[in-house]
């Protein structure tokens, strides 16, 4: 009996610490299953990606590069620009080099991503943001473009390399949440092996098994089963 009380304690005290955690984990699951994650990329905002083709364009050797790692094709105001080594912008057809593009140029290559029934509200050059930040993991600084709406709709293009990074949304948002309950990371919301978690599995799998305990302990036919065959086993 001393046992049983003791499990039965123990139960009810690793229900009440996991208890919330695994709402969050049930609802943020539920969420997770209901949704549609082009919607939640933000698809429904987003103009169909038409490639735009260029020619004439100077070839590697004839611009004045260092020793190429890596070699990207940028689009910035219908001009062709080669990103190299991801940190040097040089344009492909004269072959001069730029330093970032202009907020002018990040908001008419945000046109040619975001569809135009949405009207800008402002734009804003961002120099750095923090890992709890919508937009992370990410090149910055940035220019975030914030539209008119319910939505809440915001564009992020680099202002390094002027690609058109992401679009946010308030279903994102509410995605990006739910999805930090879900992980237990606070911090950066992406990493699902910190100790957080790890420790509320371990109580969560330690609750389940004394749930199943506690009933095999509890149960009165269980119980007088044993207690028959102890008597049984005794004459």
């Amino acid at each position: 009996m001393k046992f049983s009380k003791l499990n039965r304690k123990t139960h009810r005290y690793l229900g009440v610490i996991i208890g919330i955690q695994f709402l969050f984990w049930t609802i943020s699951g539920l969420y997770f299953s209901w949704t549609n994650l082009d919607d939640i990329h933000g698809d429904t905002f987003r103009l169909e990606n038409k490639p735009v083709y260029f020619d004439n364009l100077l070839l590697s050797s004839q611009i004045l590069l260092p020793k190429i790692k890596s070699l990207e094709i940028r689009n910035i105001n219908d001009s062709p620009f080669y990103w190299v080594n991801d940190s040097i912008l040089v344009n492909a057809k004269n072959g001069k080099f730029k330093n970032g593009i202009s907020k002018t140029e990040a908001v008419q290559i945000a046109k040619r991503h975001v569809i135009p029934s949405l009207k800008i509200e402002k734009v804003e050059l961002l120099e750095e943001v923090s890992k709890k930040d919508e937009y992370r993991n990410k090149k910055t600084p940035v220019y975030k473009i914030s539209y008119h709406g319910k939505d809440n709709v915001c564009a992020y293009v680099s202002k390094e390399d002027g690609k058109f990074q992401s679009i946010r949304h308030d279903r994102w948002r509410i995605f990006d949440f739910l999805w930090m309950t879900h992980t237990m990371d606070y911090e950066g919301k992406d990493n699902i092996n910190n100790v957080t978690l790890r420790i509320f599995s371990v109580f969560g799998l330690l609750t389940t098994l004394s749930g199943f305990l506690l009933f095999f302990t509890s149960n009165k036919k269980i119980i007088q089963y044993y207690k028959n065959k102890k008597i049984i086993s005794n004459k």
